[in-house]
């Protein structure tokens, strides 16, 4: 999803350090977009509130939040669950999307891999994500393996790597890598987590820095609800929330149909919960999840040690700032 970012302030006259940073996970791309909707449609504006973007670094959307260089933050449940395992006062108060929005995927025209199964003795091209390898190697053993492939670190050059068959499955964002790979005439074949006995997570979340959000209620309730709203009409008006992205973003996309394509996708398979809700958070669903991070001995706390005492994941999500 390599595409260029235009830094955007709800209220470019507002200059008195009452901004509100908001940090990007990656370039700007569906799942942002009910972020640029309450940009490009005031909805933070009419809120009485000045919103900056920050662009993507090197730094983690969490790490900038914990620090206070951002109040609030694109996250994943993993990461967010790390990052909070490990001492960050970083909590999650939004959902944009409610379901795993990536699967493993593989050439459909390998003959020799049609069932997670069959991964034993492959090679993975990864991008070594927390949690990642764990994960993978659960549903390979969930379908009947042993759970045991080959990893190598490739990063967004993964997908090509199984493209040319030189890897032979990676994780695809379905919604992006998976329609890319349809343009470009690639048949594909994926296999979903939660078809394979993997417990759901919510794949894309805002995190907020509790001790800013305890200082400045009003306001952040404020930014939560309106950040909401954009999603909400995104997925209602799904062909309005990219057009919402492709203006906050001039010339960024070369396939403007993809992003159109995209967020259909999303606003169809995965930005409501059961109740047709956009936004939620339910703390008994991350514990999912979050039980098998903690359950692989993957999180550790503040000193580096893993953590000998579950959490409770409770206190790591929260809908207080949410309109319901």
């Amino acid at each position: 999803m390599a595409v260029a970012l235009t830094t955007l302030t709800a209220c470019s006259s507002a200059d008195d350090g009452d901004t509100i940073r908001f940090a990007l996970d990656w370039t700007p791309n569906t799942n942002h977009t009910g972020l640029y909707v309450a940009l490009q449609e005031g909805l933070f504006a009419d809120a009485g509130l000045d919103v900056e973007v920050l662009p993507y670094n090197n730094a983690t959307p969490d790490t900038l939040v914990d620090a206070g260089n951002a109040e609030f933050g694109i996250s994943t449940h993993a990461s967010s669950t790390f990052a909070r395992a490990a001492g960050s006062r970083t909590v999650a108060v939004l959902a944009p999307l409610q379901h795993w929005a990536t699967a493993i995927a593989v050439r459909a025209d390998d003959p020799e891999i049609t069932r997670p199964a069959d991964l034993d003795g492959r090679i993975f091209a990864g991008f070594a994500n927390p949690g990642e390898t764990e994960m993978l190697a659960e549903v390979i053993r969930n379908d009947g393996g042993r759970g045991e492939f080959e990893e190598v670190t490739l990063g967004t050059s993964s997908y090509e790597a199984v493209y040319s068959s030189t890897a032979d499955f990676t994780v695809s964002y379905l919604a992006w890598e998976g329609l890319e790979a349809e343009h470009r005439g690639l048949p594909m074949r994926y296999f979903r987590f939660t078809d394979h006995g993997f417990p759901d997570a919510y794949a894309i979340v805002v995190d907020g820095n509790e001790d800013w959000m305890t200082e400045h209620p009003d306001e952040a309730r404020a930014f939560v609800q309106a950040l909401q709203e954009g999603y909400r009409i995104a997925a209602d008006d799904p062909d309005r929330g990219a057009k919402a992205l492709l203006d906050a973003n001039p010339g960024a996309f070369p396939d403007e149909a993809l992003v159109l394509e995209s967020q259909r996708m999303l606003a169809a398979e995965y930005m409501r919960d059961e109740n047709g809700e956009v936004g939620s958070l339910d703390a008994d669903r991350w514990a999912e999840y979050a039980h098998f991070l903690y359950d692989n001995g993957l999180l550790a706390g503040p000193d580096g040690a893993p953590l000998s005492v579950e959490p409770d994941w409770s206190t790591y999500v929260t809908d207080d700032y949410l309109r319901n």
